[in-house]
């Protein structure tokens, strides 16, 4: 994720931390999963190529040295390491069973595992993702981390399943939405920063500050990933595009216009959203603003995630968890 950031050149040295800290997560994550059956090595080896971005890593540990006053040479330890290769398998088993409950074909430009070897064996492997990742947590010797994640986990899958619950709801209001997203992908990103700041020994208002952070640039993750989902380019993005329409998921634009546009416009939306015609809902959308005030919304969460760094001391660390928050906004994969 920082080397999407060109103004992470300038600050090398947290930038360098950062990225040499990460190729040790790596090690741990591919260390843990290393299996005595070659088939099992094989389907491990090509959802490696779902790590991408490594966000939740890159903010465990980001939000370790932002909590340590940025210093680089005592900020982050083992510990945060074993913890970023943990929330990544969690991160990787949402996305493999996401690609089920979607029937998604693509990703990261990619056949998916459920494409390539069904929805059974795509089940079970994120299943082995999320026992070897609290496995992998059981190894830090403290109860409390298993249980935060467990707690997580837990928000996670209550989000998916409210999600399901609302397939072809087409009344589903903006606070409903907001919090199937808050609990779906903004729980864990939250958890990520929370849990880096305890790991550097960070008081209970700094690491409360931090899991804020996450959880307010989570949700505006989420309202884009929806938006790159509608308009975005499947060639940029890297993945099976359109199945939140498809699966009648309705996402931000929807939701806000149908709660606010006339009833013609409300007709032209249902008539296209209920045939699942895209192209035709992404004009009526655009058409009425309701994208551009989705993606405002989503800056308002932006900019709520860059106040509650107040509480952490100024270091570059924080700059960089500043900067981190406004890319969530312009990315487009």
């Amino acid at each position: 994720m920082l080397e999407s950031l060109p103004a992470a050149a300038s600050i090398p040295e947290v930038s360098a931390r950062i990225a040499e800290a990460l190729a040790e997560v790596e090690s741990i994550f591919d260390a843990q999963l290393a299996s005595d059956f070659p088939s099992v090595n094989e389907l491990c080896r090509h959802v490696e190529r779902y790590r991408g971005k490594r966000l939740r890593p890159t903010l465990v540990l980001l939000s370790g040295l932002a909590a340590a006053g940025g210093d680089t040479t005592r900020g982050l330890s083992r510990r945060h390491r074993v913890l970023g290769a943990v929330v990544e398998m969690i991160h990787m088993a949402t996305l493999v069973h996401d690609d089920v409950l979607d029937e998604a074909e693509v990703r990261r430009r990619g056949a998916t595992v459920n494409r390539l070897r069904g929805n059974e064996v795509a089940v079970m492997l994120g299943d082995y993702l999320i026992s070897n990742a609290f496995h992998l947590c059981s190894s830090l010797g403290d109860p409390s981390l298993n249980l935060a994640l467990g707690a997580t986990t837990n928000t996670v899958c209550e989000g998916e399943l409210l999600q399901l619950h609302h397939r072809d709801d087409l009344s589903l209001d903006e606070r409903t939405y907001l919090e199937i997203v808050r609990r779906k992908t903004a729980s864990l990103v939250g958890a990520c920063c929370g849990l880096g700041a305890r790991l550097s020994g960070a008081d209970e208002r700094v690491q409360s500050a931090l899991e804020r952070f996450g959880l307010a640039a989570g949700v505006a993750f989420q309202v884009q990933d929806d938006l790159l989902d509608l308009s975005g380019d499947a060639d940029v993005v890297g993945k099976t595009l359109g199945r939140d329409l498809e699966k009648g998921k309705l996402t931000l634009p929807s939701v806000l216009l149908f709660a606010t546009a006339e009833p013609s416009v409300r007709e032209s939306l249902l008539a296209a959203t209920l045939a699942r015609d895209s192209a035709a809902v992404r004009s009526v959308l655009d058409r009425s603003g309701a994208i551009g005030a989705a993606r405002r919304r989503a800056a308002s969460f932006v900019e709520d995630a860059k106040k509650d760094l107040a509480a952490l001391p100024a270091s570059p660390a924080r700059d960089l968890l500043h900067r981190l928050a406004d890319a969530v906004l312009s990315r487009e994969a």
